[in-house]
């Protein structure tokens, strides 16, 4: 076992809190190679937390002072994201945490979030959560995913919705790793009972 790319069907759809459950099922090593803001309170330090800081986490490739898009971040803060110079550590199993959805630019030569996880070689777990529009968004993202050859372990999904999954499921054959509750506070208690759940299917 390697470990997972945690690919969001776009921004603000609960990438964080699904990367530190896989991560504490696996008892993997954390790493998110882009941050744009929050450098205070990273994503790095809500899934080490989240997880007891029982697991191990890289530092980011690049960590951007502003909470943009990483190439408007980058460009405003004079600094070049680029593909080469985001490494993969070797680190087994690794969970890698991408930024926003997966064709969310790098920079202005093409390179997206999606090539990063093309680099690293380990299978996609796709985030999806409910909300009008989020069947069509989950659909495109399973299908560039699907284009550009990236293997798909399954879908974890954030909130409850029985015709969404199945509907999703009847279109992409992709199978659904877990439904994952809705919560107003994520504490290290909540992690770990939902990474004993998802365990099997990972």
């Amino acid at each position: 076992m390697k470990g997972y790319c945690i690919a969001g069907i776009g921004t603000e759809v609960g990438k964080t809190v699904v990367s530190a459950i896989v991560t504490k099922a696996l008892n993997a090593t954390y790493y998110k190679p882009i941050q744009a803001g929050d450098l205070d309170y990273s994503d790095t330090d809500k899934v080490v937390e989240w997880c007891g800081g029982s697991i191990k986490s890289i530092p980011n490739a690049y960590a951007l002072k502003t909470p943009m898009a990483p190439h408007e971040a980058a460009n405003l803060e004079q600094v070049q994201i680029r593909l080469d110079n985001i490494p993969v550590p070797p680190d087994a199993p690794l969970v890698l945490e991408g930024a926003g959805g997966i064709l969310v630019p790098l920079n202005e030569n093409g390179e997206t979030i999606l090539d990063v996880y093309q680099k690293s070689q380990l299978p996609v777990i796709v985030v999806s959560r409910h909300y009008l529009g989020s069947i069509n968004h989950t659909l495109l993202t399973l299908e560039v995913l699907k284009s550009r050859g990236c293997p798909i372990h399954g879908i974890i999904y954030v909130g409850s919705s029985p015709h969404s999954v199945a509907i999703i499921e009847r279109f992409t054959g992709i199978r659904t790793l877990g439904e994952i509750p809705i919560v107003e506070e994520v504490t290290p208690e909540f992690v770990a009972a939902q990474a004993d759940l998802i365990k099997p299917f990972l």
